[in-house]
């Protein structure tokens, strides 16, 4: 009974934070039709999922009502999945992490929206591309624990907290950072050597 008061207070104040950003909405909405339509229907559940995830979050934005040109980047790196695959996929992830940080920072358009979906998007593509596409077992773990274990620790805590919790950030060494350059090289290799072979 607790869980569905709670579920349901969450979605009514979904509802209202969606309703009082409509033009945040509308983007999300639009995106993400673009995606299905690029992806040719592949993949429609991941789609879908993310723009539900996106769609109830929009509290985030804070004061903002536009998701923003590096929440366009997020959410199309969040999507990638559906939309390519091969050693393409691990590249244009790359870039476009490195690419919706900095823009957020230069146009001040920093939110709690774009910090959660930035690494839920890392979470979601990065473990796709390790279980789907990476060959070493031990990278595959590897893999699982750069990107899953923060997303259950932090989830866990802010459930038995009652509030979202900040996951850490260290600043000496990423993990999931130095993951995402290994797994990209790697694949980039796997590319060379499967052409060279092809000769």
């Amino acid at each position: 009974m607790a869980w569905a008061c709670f579920l349901t207070q969450a979605m009514r104040r979904s509802i209202g934070q969606a309703q009082r950003r409509p033009r945040a909405l509308g983007e999300i909405t639009a995106l993400h039709l673009v995606f299905a339509v690029v992806s040719h229907r592949k993949r429609p559940l991941w789609t879908i999922a993310s723009w539900a995830l996106a769609a109830t979050h929009l509290g985030m934005l804070e004061r903002r009502r536009s998701i923003g040109v590096a929440g366009v980047i997020t959410l199309t790196r969040a999507n990638l999945p559906a939309l390519t695959t091969g050693w393409a996929a691990p590249v244009a992830a790359l870039a476009s992490d490195l690419a919706d940080g900095r823009i957020a920072r230069r146009l001040g358009a920093q939110t709690l929206f774009g910090a959660a979906a930035d690494s839920l998007a890392d979470a979601a593509f990065w473990t796709w591309f390790a279980l789907r596409h990476e060959p070493s077992r031990a990278m595959r773990t590897t893999a699982l624990a750069a990107w899953m274990a923060p997303v259950i620790t932090v989830t866990a805590i802010s459930v038995r907290r009652g509030r979202m919790i900040d996951a850490p950030r260290p600043v000496v060494a990423r993990p999931a950072a130095t993951m995402q350059a290994v797994l990209t090289v790697r694949a980039v290799l796997r590319r060379r050597a499967g052409y060279r072979a092809g000769r």
